[in-house]
């Protein structure tokens, strides 16, 4: 399987904001995307998510599920963590596993990245970091095999943040492709790095530094 990304162009509000960019990431890899703010990193995971069209160029899954669409292959992780404040925290990943259709184990989820004491607690009651470990939980509740992160450790504690590189580790481990744009270390060891300050021409992993 491998994400295929040739000829990239994105326009915001009538402004060009990435022009020809290419890379690939193939099945256990992963590519960490830089860039100051502004630069287009949020864009570009937004656009590979199907939730921007893109001026030119195109987006491809290969080797992934022809039956599915590339947005039921994708998780992202942006930086709302979409916690519904009436629901319990059980019943919000439940809800999120429906709505993605994944069949994960919600208990085991939670116990995963520490919130199983607070299952029953609602959402309106969680802090920030907790709120962030929902939405971590919600990429073991439903798996899809391209994860792509933006700025996944706001507000996340030190032990969140190994917890993060942990599953992160283990995803690819099993043969899943992270995109993660970041201005922090993430626990990304061997990723490829793409600098969105200065790349505006086609690039592949072995070309990327």
């Amino acid at each position: 399987m491998k994400l295929v990304v040739e000829g990239l162009g994105v326009d915001r509000g009538g402004r060009p904001v990435l022009r020809d960019l290419g890379f690939a990431v193939a099945a256990g890899e992963a590519l960490a995307v830089l860039g100051p703010n502004g630069a287009g990193k949020s864009t570009l995971l937004r656009t590979i998510a199907g939730l921007i069209a893109p001026a030119a160029g195109r987006v491809a899954l290969e080797g992934g599920d022809p039956d599915l669409a590339l947005r039921e292959q994708i998780h992202m992780l942006g930086h709302l963590d979409a916690v519904k404040g009436g629901l319990a925290v059980r019943r919000n990943l439940a809800f999120a596993r429906d709505v993605l259709g994944g069949g994960g184990d919600l208990d085991a989820a939670l116990e995963t990245v520490g919130l199983a004491h607070i299952a029953d607690l609602p959402g309106s009651a969680l802090s920030a970091g907790q709120r962030r470990r929902l939405a971590l939980a919600r990429l073991l509740a439903a798996p899809r095999p391209l994860w792509l992160l933006d700025e996944p450790t706001a507000a996340l504690d030190a032990g969140a943040q190994r917890l993060l590189a942990q599953l992160m580790a283990d995803h690819r481990a099993k043969g899943g492709l992270i995109v993660a744009a970041t201005h922090a270390e993430l626990g990304l060891p061997g990723a490829a790095t793409l600098d969105l300050a200065g790349a505006r021409r086609p690039a592949s992993l072995t070309d990327v530094s």
